[in-house]
Order: C-alpha cells, then structure tokens, then sequence
C-alpha cells in the first residue's frame, strides 16, 4: 500500500481529533472595547452544543475548525462565530445580530497548581494609577501567598528613601491566574505590619466634614506639626513635637492600608486617590491584618494593587492624611468563579462589612445597605422580608471616608447574630 493511501485512510482521524467540551474563556473586540464571556461546550463528534449565560450554542466541530450560532432564552438569533484552532486557543470572527462583525479569541481556563506557592516579591516600581493597561508584576495562582512592602502615600520606604511622587503610588499589579470578569478576587490580609517608626498625618479638618461657619472661624497655624512618632514595642503612636497640650495624647497603633483594588470596569484608568466598585482608596480602618477583603473582577488577571498605609485613622480620615506611613503586607489570593460581588465587601471575625461608594453620603448609604442585603439573601437564602428584619435589629454603619472624591459608608451586621442563619452553599 502506499503512503498516499496510507494519509488518504488517516485524513477521517485527524479532521475529528480536536475535542472542544469544557470551559472557555471567550475575549470579543468590538469597535476598540472588549466584552468576556464563559462559554461551556459539549461535544458529541462534529455536534456542538452548549450555553454562555443566558445564550445557547449550537453547531459544527470539524478539525481544528469550529462554526456554531448564538441564540437567545425565547430563539431569536445573537450571533454566529467561526474560529480556528491554534495550539490549544482558538480565534476567529463572529455576526453579531445579523449584521455586526465582530473579532474573537477563547482560551481554556488556567489551572489551579495542586499545591499553593508563597512569593516574595521586592518593588521597584509604584504606581499612581488604578488601570488594566499597567503590565502586572508577577503572576500568582489562587491558593498563592505573597509577602510584599508598600511606600508611604507620598512614595517612601522603611528607610525615608523615596521612589515615588505622592499620591498614595501603589505596589503591584498582581495578576491572579483564572481570574475572570464575573469572578469575585479574595484577598486574605494575613500580616499588615509597621516597619518604621514615624507617620505623616493632616493638621487640619476637611473642609467636608464641618460646616462653613467652621471653615471660616477656624484659626489653623500653618506652622503646627502634626508628624508622629511610633512606639511599635508598646503599639502606640504619639506627636514627634507635641503642643502643651498634646504632650501626654497617645493613640492605639491599629495598622491597616487604604487602598487595595482590581483594575476598573470597562478601561477606565484612575487616580490612586479614588475609589468605587473596583475598590481603589477606600481609606475603611478595618482593612487590616485578619481581613478578608471580597473585589469584583472586571477584565482577566484581575490586576491586584495595594497601598496607602496607615499606623492608625479615625472614622472617615478626617484630616485628609492620617498617620501615613510604610508597610510590610502579606496577603493571600483565592477565587470565587461565576459570582460576582456590586462592590468591595469585606469580613473579619466579628463581622461582615458591605461598602457603599458614591457622590454622597446618602447614596454611599444605600448602595452599603442594598448591598448587605443582597449578600444575606445569597448566601443566607433569606427573604426581602427576613434580612429586613436582621438588618433592621442588627445593622450597624461606619463612615469610612469623607475626605476623597467620594463617599465612603460601611454596613456591617455582626457574624454573631447570624450564627443562627448557616449560610446555604
């Protein structure tokens, strides 16, 4: 036989060799901006089928080339693709509606490592910037601890040394493999520990926090000190040149960071004193050591900074700088697929803190609320009516920032009384 025949015989097995079931992570390009999207398929020779979201997907495999049609809940037409496949990904193009042509690449979802890794990572470089443009640092798996540093809001180390201009400059990005736009980051704050022993904090009110009667009868001295100085061996801080009478005020060291963030929603790029769903400089002093901080994801990787931080603050950072100084941070990253939060949440031992970011202190409030129960009603499958009760006997707030672009509240219902209520997987 010869070996014409012998490739004519074998063409049937390698045109049915690719087998597409499973997950995929679906990136479209349309006019300059990018949609993602999970798709599961199944395969059934050269039958196709599956479902992304609400969508069901129907058609052909042949070889390494693939065709199916995107349909909606009541039938009507979404899209049809055609793509390639490519060493393991696959990329092609796509009519959406009949009419809009669109470009697309899918990959496999990355797998988990069967064991976690702890990385050290040394910053040389801070960023100012909340952006998905920025390169990430290191790539970190789900499971993955990292022991890191951060510079102080106006960019300087342990050693007064500085790398950055102000503006709360941020250590990371961190990219976290699996991390997908639907996906919630999990952030376990392990150790936020001081290394130095001096802080730089405002000397006066924020003009949002008083009223302008305030303002104007205020006699502030452009020449008070307001640097402090940090007793880390008995945790308390204290004015570096005390006034008379400050001289004996000493305050808790209680360390935490003001700013811990995803990249933001649809390629928006923000300043390191902003924040909002995406996190960003929230400034909430209970992001500290033993918390655990829930951020929704909004493009792959999810692109994890953390910064700004601070040995102690008050109840909505009143003085627009509290006790800003440097950290030594250790975190570790976990994942949750396929659910998404509104917003920053966060949970210690005592609570569950839901963030409510907005214009106004009244909205900051509603979205907080809004928020909290709708994470009781996932997780705890109660009602409207029964986490309105648990809310409306139990529910306490924090004003987290008054001082920054925006608004920040904190609700917050203790874990105590929900012992009662186990959560529903």
């Amino acid at each position: 036989m010869s070996y014409r025949w012998l490739i004519l015989l074998a063409m049937p097995l390698l045109a049915s060799a690719a087998d597409i079931s499973g997950d995929w992570e679906f990136t479209i390009l349309r006019f300059g901006d990018h949609t993602y999207v999970r798709a599961n398929f199944k395969q059934e020779g050269e039958k196709l089928s599956g479902t992304a979201n609400e969508l069901r997907l129907a058609g052909t495999v042949i070889g390494d080339t693939v065709d199916f049609s995107a349909t909606r809940p009541g039938g009507e037409s979404f899209g049809t693709f055609h793509g390639t496949l490519q060493s393991g990904a696959f990329s092609g193009d796509a009519l959406w509606f009949g009419k809009e042509k669109v470009t697309w690449s899918a990959k496999r979802p990355a797998a988990r490592p069967d064991s976690p890794t702890l990385h050290n990572f040394e910053p040389t470089q801070f960023y100012r910037t909340f952006s998905g443009d920025i390169p990430p640092v290191m790539h970190i798996s789900p499971g993955d601890t990292v022991r890191t540093w951060t510079v102080d809001a106006g960019g300087s180390d342990k050693n007064g040394v500085r790398h950055s201009l102000g503006g709360n400059p941020e250590t990371g990005p961190f990219y976290i493999e699996g991390a997908f736009p639907g996906d919630t980051l999990v952030i376990h704050l392990n150790k936020v520990r001081l290394n130095r022993d001096s802080a730089e904090s405002g000397g006066e009110i924020s003009y949002n926090a008083v009223t302008p009667d305030y303002v104007h009868d205020a006699k502030y001295d452009e020449k008070f000190d307001s640097e402090w100085k940090l007793d880390r061996e008995h945790g308390v801080a204290m004015l570096a040149r005390p006034t008379e009478r400050l001289k004996n005020y000493t305050i808790k060291l209680q360390p935490m960071l003001g700013c811990m963030a995803v990249a933001p929603p649809a390629g928006q790029a923000f300043r390191t004193g902003y924040l909002g769903s995406f996190g960003g400089n929230m400034d909430y002093n209970q992001i500290r050591e033993g918390v655990t901080l829930y951020l929704p994801v909004y493009q792959p990787g999810a692109l994890f900074f953390l910064g700004d931080g601070h040995a102690a603050e008050g109840d909505g950072e009143l003085t627009g700088d509290a006790l800003e100084t440097s950290m030594d941070v250790e975190f570790s990253v976990d994942l949750i697929s396929g659910y998404s939060t509104d917003g920053p949440r966060a949970e210690n031992t005592d609570y569950l803190m839901s963030m409510g970011i907005a214009g106004s202190l009244n909205e900051a409030m509603q979205e907080a609320t809004a928020q909290l129960a709708n994470w009781l009603e996932h997780d705890y499958k109660l009602t409207s009516n029964e986490s309105a009760i648990v809310l409306g006997s139990a529910m306490r707030y924090d004003i987290a920032e008054v001082v920054d672009p925006r608004y920040h509240i904190v609700a917050k219902v203790p874990k105590s009384v929900l012992a009662a209520l186990k959560p529903v997987n």
